[in-house]
């Protein structure tokens, strides 16, 4: 052990690129027949999604290190200038894999089953004249177009808005020579139109895109002028908000101002129709300020986000998942109320294979309790329309002590944070925007109530936000409990959030950034330490992200030593597993299927007695040293059992896991000739199926 250089860059997968990495495998996805097609359609967008956020923040900060020529930073050792090389190389890659599989597979298979974007050159002349009209009546009143001369700046362009660059040949009204010109769709257009089903020809599901009507009728915009030809394009901008704590003294305000510039950051990325002519596509690199390495060609919609409102409007079932109803535990379908069912026992909650109803009936139940004194809880992501947002005001405007933390910089989520905190403090709420320098990630709720002559806390924790939606599509573990030493290390917590002083010793919890990383270098230190002494070593760790380098270290010592290593690491994973010597004893999974595997869940043998911990926490620098975020550790034994048997369930999965290779190259796990097929998602769906939940297990 003592030979290994646990410094050494190739012992570490770059963390971009471990991210495209996760970005392909959504990919597959999509190319996946015996998934439904609809649902296929929906991965398809969700690369699109994927491919956005890393644009706007990663690519963006790298381009932005590269500019001032900036160094290797990171435990690979990859320069900025090396990174974004391979980042285009893989990115290009994926983006020509994402529409080669819309046109070739995904758009006939929909049109097959009566699904159909109807292309300008297939309308039918009742068709053409209903867009006529529409375009007319809905599109060109609300159109801008822009002539560019010389007098006139190139307009500013909305970050990810769709536009159009019009090639024109003639003079304007006012006798000068016009070339070129910026159309910009409005946001309020919606970038998908439903043919009426009345108009001959035309089928139940038929959509046209906005920018096909645009193109077709452009001519009406340029009146007089030659069009040489109208071609799609869209930016992609630096979103990234910067605030410095330090300096703000209203993060609120500072927020709203930079959530405006952001629309209009630095250019990163320019996306536009395949057969665009150079010349315009070069005007538009020089007029954003970008090389040729930066632009995206595409064969369809520059922006395929658009195509996911097919997966509600079609209305086809028999092309989505089955549905299934969440099971509710027998603790609660047996108990009066929520809050009666966890005075009786802890009760241990799975979504989304379990319902996210109790949650919910647990702040609204409070909020409607007139023995329920105060409700304290941090918010992170809700949700429009939040149902979690509606029972906090109705508790306040009933007059009870309410408290929400609410982190304003969630990133692409602080407009509506900043509409929620304002709406909470109307109804007399207390809120409070984190601390600076940390965003406040944790999800806890603590319920104090007057029971008799004391009063009786109660908590809610969760590895996932307090979102109603999400909790139907992300997995996440939750715990309801009034236990004395839990409740009272979730107050401490709460204090110190309002207040900032110090908490003291935390009895089950543990908290970053003060303790959590130090403890979980300690409990792989104590593996390492058991099987020294003769005895077995065994780590499963469950992750959204493994990328702290300590961390990282840590465990090739501890595979090095004889540790076994289990990790199911949905994304961005810096660890490479099965390096001779070094990390031989490590195994690492992504598990991609229906829903976004989401919970956070650690495992330590700790010489047969078990620690089985919940956390808000990745394994990363961020989760660590710059976030407040809990880990809990679950002392019930049928929670612990419960626990381990799904993280066998993850382990045991031979088609939807994905094995991680030493070279960074993923590859999809197959049953062999003698092995049951088995999917984690589903075989959790069939225990539903089966009674899991009424069982209470």
């Amino acid at each position: 052990m003592d030979t290994i250089n646990l410094r050494n860059p190739d012992h570490f997968i770059n963390r971009e690129l471990s991210a495209l990495e996760f970005t392909r495998r959504v990919l597959h996805q999509a190319a996946d027949t015996s998934i439904p097609l609809l649902e296929r359609l929906k991965f398809l967008c969700i690369v699109s999604t994927h491919l956005d956020e890393f644009f706007e923040i990663r690519v963006s900060g790298l381009m932005q290190r590269a500019e001032i020529g900036g160094g290797p930073t990171g435990p690979d050792m990859t320069t900025p200038r090396e990174l974004l090389r391979e980042i285009g190389l893989r990115a290009h890659e994926l983006v020509a894999g994402q529409y080669r599989l819309l046109n070739e597979e995904i758009m006939p298979a929909l049109d097959a089953e009566g699904i159909r974007f109807v292309r300008r050159s297939h309308w039918n002349a009742p068709q053409r004249e209903w867009l006529r009209d529409y375009f007319t009546n809905t599109i060109e009143p609300v159109l801008s177009p822009v002539s560019l001369d010389p007098a006139r700046p190139f307009p500013r362009i909305l970050n990810k808005s769709l536009n159009f660059i019009v090639g024109l040949e003639g003079t304007h009204a006012f006798g000068r020579p016009v070339q070129r010109a910026i159309v910009q769709a409005p946001r309020s257009l919606p970038r998908l139109i439903r043919l009426p089903a009345e108009i001959a020809g035309t089928g139940p599901c038929d959509f046209v895109f906005l920018s096909s009507v645009i193109h077709a009728f452009v001519e009406e915009l340029f009146v007089g002028m030659e069009i040489q030809g109208c071609w799609q394009f869209r930016v992609t901008r630096n979103s990234d908000l910067y605030v410095d704590d330090e300096e703000v003294d209203d993060l609120m305000r500072a927020l709203e101002g930079e959530l405006i510039a952001s629309r209009y950051g630095a250019a990163v990325r320019l996306e536009i129709a395949h057969d665009c002519p150079a010349p315009l596509t070069d005007f538009l690199l020089e007029m954003f300020g970008l090389d040729t390495d930066d632009l995206y060609r595409v064969d369809g919609p520059v922006n395929l986000n658009r195509l996911l409102a097919v997966h509600d409007l079609a209305r086809r079932p028999d092309l989505t998942y089955p549905p299934f109803t969440p099971g509710v535990p027998r603790e609660l379908t047996e108990a009066d109320n929520v809050l009666a069912a966890t005075r009786r026992q802890e009760i241990l909650l799975h979504h989304p294979y379990q319902s996210f109803a109790p949650v919910l009936d647990f702040v609204s139940r409070s909020a409607q309790d007139p023995e329920v004194l105060s409700i304290k809880l941090t918010l992170y992501r809700t949700g429009h329309k939040s149902p979690i947002v509606d029972s906090l005001v109705a508790a306040a405007q009933a007059g009870k002590e309410v408290t929400v933390i609410v982190e304003l910089r969630a990133r692409f989520d602080e407009a509506e944070n900043i509409n929620l905190a304002n709406r909470l403090q109307e109804a007399g709420a207390h809120v409070i925007y984190g601390v600076v320098g940390y965003k406040t990630h944790c999800k806890m709720a603590l319920v104090v109530r007057r029971e008799g002559a004391r009063l009786q806390r109660y908590v809610h924790l969760g590895t996932g936000n307090y979102h109603p939606g999400t909790a139907r599509q992300y997995t996440d573990y939750g715990l309801l409990s009034t236990d004395p030493a839990l409740t009272e290390d979730v107050h401490q917590v709460f204090l110190q959030l309002t207040s900032l002083m110090r908490t003291p010793p935390l009895q089950r919890l543990h908290q970053a950034p003060f303790t959590l990383h130090r403890d979980i270098l300690d409990l792989i230190e104590a593996e390492i330490a058991n099987v020294a002494a003769g005895g077995n070593g065994h780590i499963i760790a469950k992750l959204n992200a493994l990328v702290e380098p300590e961390v990282i270290r840590a465990l090739y010592r501890a595979s090095a030593a004889g540790v076994v290593i289990d990790l199911v690491v949905r994304g961005i994973c810096c660890l490479r597993p099965g390096i001779p010597g070094v990390s031989d004893n490590i195994r690492v999974r992504s598990i991609v299927g229906r829903f976004l595997e989401h919970s956070r869940v650690y495992y330590f043998h700790a010489n047969g007695a078990e620690r089985v911990m919940l956390a808000s926490a990745d394994w990363m620098d961020r989760n660590f040293f710059r976030r407040v975020e809990i880990c809990f550790t679950i002392t019930n034994e049928a929670h612990k059992a419960r626990l381990l048997a799904d993280l066998d369930t993850c382990l045991d999965d031979n088609c939807q896991a994905w094995e991680l290779h030493p070279d960074g190259r993923y590859e999809l796990a197959r049953p062999a000739t003698n092995e049951i097929p088995q999917a984690a998602q589903l075989v959790l769906l069939r225990q539903l199926a089966e009674g899991f939940s009424a069982a209470g297990a």
